[in-house]
C-alpha cells in the first residue's frame, strides 16, 4: 500500500510538472502571439503589405514649349518600349533572346542594352527597344504573360516638329547619365526623378529643367507573387510640368532661315525694349530629335568631324572679331573721353602712322577720304579716324568702356551654352601672352580687330545698350511660364550700366547709323527702299593674315579662310522696336555691306510687314523637306571641303619638294613685328584660322557644350578669325 501510495504521488507530481512546463509554453505562445498580433501589429501589416502592395512611380508629363503667338514647338508624342527590371528577370540573356525571337532587335540594340545594365540600378526598368511599331507591340502583347520581369510601356516622349531650325535656342532632352543622377540625387531631387528618364541637356531644355518635369506621382497597387499588378488600391496623380513661352517669333526664325540660305553663320533678332529673343539661328544645324532617343555613333560622329561645326551654338559660342560693327559704340567712347567732339576732323590720305613708326597701317580705301569727322568716320566706316582715336584713348579706357557695354562678359541669356569672348586689357595680355601691351595693339582694336573676340548676340546686345542710352538689359529666350493658375513672366528690366556726362553722345552715334544706312553708308545699297527708317553698322573680320602689299582676293583663297561679314542694325530709328546682328562666314566676295546687310534687311521687310501679325507657316511635311535639302547641301559642302583640303596638302607637298631641292629655306619670311612699337604679334607666314570654334570631343550620350577658355577660345587654343594688324589694307567694311 506504502508503494501505491508513494507512486501515485509521484505520478501526481510529475503530471503537475507536466502540465505547468504545457502552460508555460502556451503562455509564452499566447504572449509571442500577443506581440505579433497586437503590440507589433503595425510593423509586420507594413511588412506584409510590401510583399504584395508596391508604390508604382508615376511620370510627370513634360511642359510644352511654344513660340510668343502659341505655335508648338516642343511637344510630348506617344511613343512605346519594351522594358525589363533586371532584379526581377531569371536570366537576362536568355529573355532577351525570346524577345528577339518575337520581334526584330539589333545587335546595337543588344549591346547598348546590357551596357545601361550595368550602369543602372538593377530595380529600375531598362528599355531594350524603344519606338516600337503597332505590328511589334501586337506581337509582344500576345507573348508578354510569358516573360517575367517584362513590361510593354507607353509613355510620352518629347518631340521637336520644326527639327533643325530652333536647335541652338531650344536644346533637347535625353537619357539621365550617371553624372546627372548623381547631381539630382545631391540636390535632393531624386524621388522627383524617380519616374523619369529623360533630362533637358542643353539650351532652354536644361535651363529650365525644373519648371518644366513636373512633379511625380504614384500608384498603391496589389501585387501577386510574380509581381505582377492585380489591382491599384489608390493613386496620387502626377503633376505636369509648366508650360514654357517664348519671345521668339516662328515666323522670323523661318525667314532667318530663309535669308541666310546655306551660307554658314548666325542671326541674333532681339527687342531693344524688353531684351526678348525674336530670332535665334545658327547654320548649319542639327536635328535634336536624333539626341532623343539616343543617337547613333555613327551619326553622332557625323555632326562632331564635320569642319562646319553644326553641334557649336553660334550666336552665344561662335567668336569672331566684331570689326567696324563696333565704330559707333567706340565713337561713343571717344566722345565721353573728350579726345574727340562732334566736329573734330581728322586727315585720312589712305593710312595711319604711329608715332616713330614708319609702316603704316592703312585704311580699306588705299586713297583715303580726306578730312574726316565721327560721322563720316561711321558713315564711312573709315578705319584711319578710329586708329586715330583709339590711339588718344589708350587701351585701359577703351576696355574699361567696352566691357561696360557688355563685351567680354555673358550676357545672361536663360541658356547655359556660351562664352564670354574677350575684351583684351592691358593686363590680359601680360598674364596671358607673357608680353607687355603696344600701341599698334591699341589701334587695332579700335576698328574691332585684333585680340578682340566677340559672339554675334553681343554685338545685338551692345547695340541695344546703345539705342537705351546705355542701358543695359538681359537678353531672354523665355517670356513666361504658364498654367491653369498663374503666368509668371521671366523678363528683366533695364541696368544702367554707363553714365554719360552727355547723353547727346549717343544720339550722335545712332545718327550716323541711320545715315550709314541712309545717304551713301556701307549699308546703303542694301537699304533702298525701305518703307521704314533704321540704322545699322557694316563689318568685316579677317580670318587669316595676309601679308603687307599683297592684295586680298577671295577667290584666291580656301573656301574656309575668307572674310567674315557682319552687320548690325536696327529700326525704326526714332523708337527702335528691333535689333539684329548677322555674322555670315567666309564669303565668296563683298563684305558687310553685300553679305551681312541684305539679310537684315530681309528679317526687317518681314518684321514690319503684315505677314508678321498673320503668319503663314509651312506644314510639317514641308519643313521635313527643306531639312533634307539642307542636309544634302552639308554633305556637298563637306565634300567641297576635302577636295580642297587635298589640293593644299598636295600643293604643299609640292612646294616642300622644290624648296628641298633648292636647299632654301622653309621658314624664312619677314620677322615677327615689335609689339612694343605699336604691332600685334604677326606671324612669319599666314596662319588658317577656323571660321567656327573647334569643340573637343565629348561622350555622345552626354553631349556637353563645347567648353571654351577665358579667352573665349577652345582649348586647342585656335581662335575664329583673329585678325592680324593691318598688314591687308586695315578693317574691310
Amino acid at each position: 500500500m506504502a508503494d501505491v501510495a508513494f507512486e501515485t504521488l509521484l505520478f501526481n507530481r510529475r503530471a503537475l510538472i507536466a502540465f505547468g512546463f504545457i502552460l508555460l509554453c502556451f503562455g509564452i505562445l499566447i504572449a509571442n502571439l500577443y506581440n505579433l498580433q497586437v503590440l507589433r501589429y503595425e510593423e509586420y501589416s507594413t511588412r506584409a503589405d510590401g510583399n504584395r502592395i508596391k508604390l508604382v512611380p508615376l511620370s510627370p508629363n513634360r511642359g510644352m514649349i511654344f513660340d510668343r503667338r502659341g505655335t508648338l514647338l516642343a511637344e510630348n508624342a506617344p511613343v512605346h518600349s519594351i522594358e525589363l527590371v533586371p532584379e526581377q528577370v531569371p536570366d537576362l540573356h536568355a529573355a532577351v533572346e525570346q524577345i528577339a525571337a518575337i520581334i526584330e532587335i539589333t545587335p546595337e540594340q543588344k549591346a547598348d542594352f546590357f551596357k545601361e545594365v550595368k550602369a543602372q540600378r538593377r530595380f529600375k526598368s531598362i528599355a531594350l527597344k524603344e519606338l516600337l511599331t503597332e505590328q511589334e507591340v501586337a506581337r509582344l502583347a500576345v507573348h508578354l504573360h510569358h516573360l517575367k520581369g517584362v513590361t510593354l510601356e507607353a509613355r510620352l516622349t518629347r518631340h521637336y516638329p520644326y527639327g533643325d531650325l530652333l536647335t541652338h535656342g531650344l536644346g533637347y532632352i535625353g537619357k539621365i547619365n550617371d553624372k546627372e543622377f548623381k547631381q539630382i540625387e545631391e540636390n535632393g531631387q531624386s524621388p522627383n526623378y524617380a519616374a523619369t528618364r529623360d533630362i533637358g541637356k542643353i539650351g532652354i531644355e536644361k535651363y529650365y529643367e525644373a519648371q518644366l518635369h513636373g512633379t511625380v506621382g504614384f500608384q498603391e497597387v496589389e501585387v501577386n507573387n510574380r509581381g505582377r499588378v492585380i489591382r491599384t488600391l489608390r493613386e496620387q496623380p502626377a503633376v505636369s510640368g509648366d508650360d514654357l513661352y517664348l519671345t521668339l517669333d516662328l515666323g522670323l526664325q523661318l525667314k532667318a532661315q530663309e535669308a541666310l540660305g546655306e551660307n554658314r553663320g548666325a542671326i541674333v533678332a532681339m527687342d531693344p525694349r524688353t531684351g526678348g529673343i525674336l530670332a535665334f539661328y545658327s547654320n548649319p544645324s542639327y536635328d535634336p530629335n536624333l539626341f532623343v532617343h539616343g543617337i547613333s555613333g555613327k551619326d553622332y560622329r557625323m555632326l562632331l568631324n564635320s569642319p562646319d561645326r553644326p553641334l557649336v551654338n553660334r550666336m552665344t559660342q561662335g567668336v569672331y572679331p566684331p570689326a567696324s560693327t563696333v565704330k559707333p559704340l567706340m565713337a561713343v567712347a571717344g566722345l565721353e573721353a573728350g579726345v574727340v567732339t562732334e566736329h573734330t576732323r581728322v586727315p585720312d590720305p589712305g593710312f595711319y602712322r604711329l608715332p616713330k613708326v614708319s609702316r603704316p597701317w592703312r585704311d580699306h580705301i588705299k586713297w583715303g577720304h580726306g578730312y574726316v569727322d565721327v560721322y563720316t568716320g561711321i558713315i564711312k566706316s573709315c578705319d584711319t579716324y578710329f586708329y586715330d582715336l583709339a590711339y588718344k584713348m589708350g587701351v585701359d579706357r577703351i576696355s574699361d568702356f567696352m566691357q561696360k557695354a557688355g563685351y567680354g562678359h555673358l550676357s545672361g541669356i536663360d541658356i547655359g551654352e556660351e562664352t564670354s569672348g574677350l575684351m583684351p586689357s592691358r593686363e590680359w595680355k601680360k598674364v596671358r601672352r607673357k608680353q607687355n601691351w603696344g600701341p599698334g595693339d591699341t589701334i587695332n582694336i579700335g576698328i574691332g580687330q585684333g585680340y578682340w573676340q566677340s559672339t554675334p548676340l553681343q554685338i545685338a546686345l551692345t547695340t541695344a545698350t546703345l539705342i537705351n542710352d546705355g542701358a543695359r538689359i538681359t537678353p531672354r529666350l523665355g517670356e513666361s511660364f504658364r498654367n491653369k493658375e498663374q503666368q509668371t513672366s521671366l523678363l528683366q528690366p533695364k541696368e544702367q550700366v554707363i553714365e554719360v556726362i552727355n547723353p547727346q553722345n549717343w544720339a550722335i552715334a545712332r545718327e550716323a547709323m541711320y545715315r550709314t544706312v541712309l545717304e551713301g553708308g556701307t549699308a546703303h545699297g542694301a537699304f533702298i527702299g525701305a518703307t521704314y527708317t533704321a540704322g545699322g553698322k557694316t563689318g568685316t573680320a579677317q580670318v587669316i593674315n595676309i601679308a603687307a602689299g599683297v592684295k586680298y582676293k577671295a577667290s584666291n583663297i580656301n573656301e574656309r579662310h575668307r572674310d567674315n561679314a557682319l552687320f548690325v542694325g536696327y529700326a525704326p530709328h526714332d523708337k527702335p522696336e528691333i535689333v539684329i546682328s548677322v555674322i555670315v562666314e567666309n564669303v565668296a566676295s563683298g563684305g558687310g555691306g553685300t553679305n551681312a546687310a541684305p539679310v537684315a534687311r530681309q528679317l526687317m521687310d518681314y518684321y514690319f510687314s503684315p505677314q508678321y501679325d498673320a503668319p503663314q507657316l509651312p506644314d510639317r511635311a514641308t519643313v521635313q523637306k527643306i531639312q533634307a535639302e539642307r542636309a544634302a547641301a552639308m554633305i556637298a559642302r563637306e565634300q567641297r571641303y576635302a577636295e580642297e583640303a587635298a589640293r593644299e596638302k598636295a600643293a604643299k607637298a609640292l612646294a616642300a619638294q622644290k624648296a628641298s631641292q633648292n636647299k632654301a629655306d622653309t621658314n624664312a619670311g619677314p620677322a615677327p613685328a615689335n609689339t612694343e612699337t605699336g604691332t600685334d604679334n604677326v606671324p612669319a607666314r599666314s596662319q588658317p584660322q577656323n571660321a567656327a570654334p573647334v569643340i573637343p570631343t565629348p561622350e555622345p550620350e552626354n553631349l556637353p557644350a563645347p567648353q571654351l577658355d577665358e579667352e573665349g577660345q577652345q582649348q586647342s587654343q585656335q581662335q575664329n578669325g583673329n585678325n592680324p594688324t593691318g598688314t591687308n589694307g586695315g578693317g574691310r567694311l
